[in-house]
C-alpha cells in the first residue's frame, strides 16, 4: 500500500481520531486532580478483573448477533484500554500515544504483503509470514528459561492449555494426529474412575485436570475453539432447561418431579429444539 492510499484512509478516519482523543481526555480528567474518586483509586490489579468480564460480554453480544449491544460492549472494552494507558501515563511508563504507535509499527511490520514487497495471496500464506515475523521478533528479545514462559499463567485455563500444547508441538512434542488423543482420553477417563472409586479427593481433581488438558489438545488437533464450543453447549443447556421450566410451569414444580420425568422432559426439549 503506497503512502497516498494510506493518507487517504487516514483522512477518512479523522472523525474517529477526534472521538478517540476526546474519550482519552475524559479518562485523563476522571483520573486527574478533582476527578472521580473511584477512578482515581483504581490500580492495574483492581481493573484487570473488569477487563475479563468485558471481554466475555463482547463474546456474548457477538454470539447473539446483537450489533447495537456489541457497539456498547466494545466501548466498555475500549474503556479498559484507556484506563490502563492512563494509569501507565500517571506512573510515567507510557501513554495511549505510545500504545497506538507501537500497534501501528507492529501491524505494518507484520503485513509486509500489504505495506512491503512480500507476496501472500492466501490466508495460509499470510499466517506463515506472520509466524515467521514473530519468530524473528522474539529472537531480539531476552529469552525466558522455557519456551512455555511465553504463555501467561493468568490466562483462562482452557486458553492456557491450548497454547501450551501449541508451543510444545513446535518442538515435536505432540500427538501425530487426533487418533492418539482419543485413546489418551479413554486412558485419562479410566484413571479418573479409579480415583473416584477410591474416593481420593485430591487425586480425583488431578486426574480430572489431566482429562481436561487432554480434551484441550484434542480440540486443538480438531481445530475447534474449546471456549466457543463450550459456550455453544452452555447456550443449548440454557435453552433446553428453560423449555423444561415452561413445560412444567416453573422451576419449583421441576423440584417435585422424579429423575425419570426430568429426563423425559429433557429429551422432549431436545426433540423440539432439533425440529426448530
Amino acid at each position: 500500500m503506497d503512502d497516498a492510499k494510506l493518507k487517504e484512509l487516514e483522512a477518512a478516519q479523522a472523525g474517529t481520531g477526534a472521538a478517540l482523543a476526546r474519550v482519552a481526555a475524559i479518562m485523563a480528567r476522571l483520573r486527574g486532580p478533582g476527578g472521580c474518586p473511584w477512578d482515581r483509586e483504581q490500580t492495574f490489579d483492581t481493573i484487570k478483573q473488569h477487563t475479563l468480564e468485558e471481554t466475555y460480554e463482547v463474546f456474548d453480544a457477538i454470539e447473539r448477533r446483537d450489533w447495537p449491544e456489541l457497539k456498547d460492549e466494545l466501548g466498555d472494552l475500549l474503556l479498559q484500554v484507556l484506563f490502563y494507558a492512563q494509569m501507565a501515563a500517571d506512573a510515567g511508563y507510557f501513554d495511549l500515544k505510545d500504545v497506538a504507535e507501537g500497534l501501528t509499527a507492529k501491524l505494518t511490520r507484520r503485513h509486509p504483503h500489504v505495506f512491503g514487497n512480500v507476496e501472500a495471496e492466501t490466508p495460509d500464506a499470510v499466517l506463515r509470514n506472520w509466524e515467521q515475523i514473530k519468530i524473528e521478533e522474539k529472537k531480539r528479545k531476552p529469552k525466558g528459561e522455557s519456551l512455555l514462559d511465553e504463555v501467561p499463567r493468568s490466562m483462562p485455563a482452557t486458553l492456557e492449555a491450548t497454547k501450551l500444547g501449541s508451543k510444545a508441538a513446535k518442538v515435536g512434542f505432540d500427538w501425530p494426529d487426533a487418533s492418539g488423543l482419543f485413546a489418551k482420553m479413554d486412558e485419562e477417563l479410566a484413571e479418573l474412575m479409579v480415583e473416584v472409586e477410591a474416593k481420593h479427593k485430591e487425586n480425583v481433581e488431578a486426574e480430572f485436570g489431566d482429562l481436561l488438558f487432554t480434551a484441550m489438545n484434542l480440540a486443538r488437533h480438531l481445530r475447534v475453539d474449546p471456549e466457543s464450543a463450550l459456550r455453544r453447549s452452555t447456550a443449548k443447556f440454557r435453552t433446553r432447561f428453560a423449555a423444561m421450566e415452561r413445560e412444567a410451569g416453573g422451576s419449583e414444580i421441576l423440584k417435585q418431579l422424579a429423575p425419570e420425568e426430568l429426563e423425559q422432559m429433557w429429551e422432549q426439549a431436545k426433540t423440539v429444539e432439533n425440529k426448530a
